[in-house]
């Protein structure tokens, strides 16, 4: 007699088992360092708790089909980044169609350090997208050129010439180009 489907001990309730774990591990070793890039991505720590949040459902989800479970972060990590980048389709088509509304200013009194992040952050998000994915990634994830090239299935030449590329647009649009 075959083992039913939703019996506790069976073969599918341990796979699931482990997956719970696996997943469970990577989330508490992980969470804050991947908001922290999507919220470096997005802008917005709300939507940023949310886009973490689905890339470990999806996840966890797909945990018994991955062919490199140790490969778990670099999925979820690429699942993050393509999550910030519906965010920002998303939010591109809906300006596209809804009314303008009034420009909201900037704070007239922050400090200088929350002014120029400020400044840094406003000109990381109108880099393109790939030079963005890649600067924040570089500099504020600390992760080496290899890395990168696998998180964002890319040639390693072509991290390093996004690097090079972004960091030269953030020189202009900081005012600090030394050229």
């Amino acid at each position: 007699m075959a083992p039913e489907a939703d019996d506790p001990g069976g073969p599918a309730s341990l796979q699931q088992d482990r997956a719970t774990v696996a997943v469970t591990d990577l989330f508490r070793e992980h969470h804050l360092e991947l908001v922290r890039l999507a919220l470096v991505m997005v802008g917005d720590l709300a939507t940023a708790e949310d886009v973490v949040q689905d890339a470990f459902e999806r996840l966890h989800r797909r945990w018994p089909g991955l062919r490199e479970p140790e490969h778990g972060l670099a999925y979820v990590r690429s699942s993050v980044l393509n999550g910030c980048r519906s965010v920002h389709r998303r939010s591109a088509v809906a300006r596209k169609h809804a009314p303008q509304l009034a420009a909201v200013g900037a704070d007239s009194g922050p400090e200088a350090a929350n002014a120029d992040r400020l400044e840094l952050a406003t000109a990381l998000r109108a880099l393109p997208g790939r030079q963005r994915e890649v600067l924040v990634l570089r500099y504020y994830l600390d992760l080496d050129v290899a890395e990168i090239a696998s998180t964002l299935r890319i040639a390693p030449s072509a991290v390093r010439s996004n690097c090079s590329r972004g960091l030269a647009a953030l020189g202009r649009a900081l005012g600090r180009d030394d050229r």
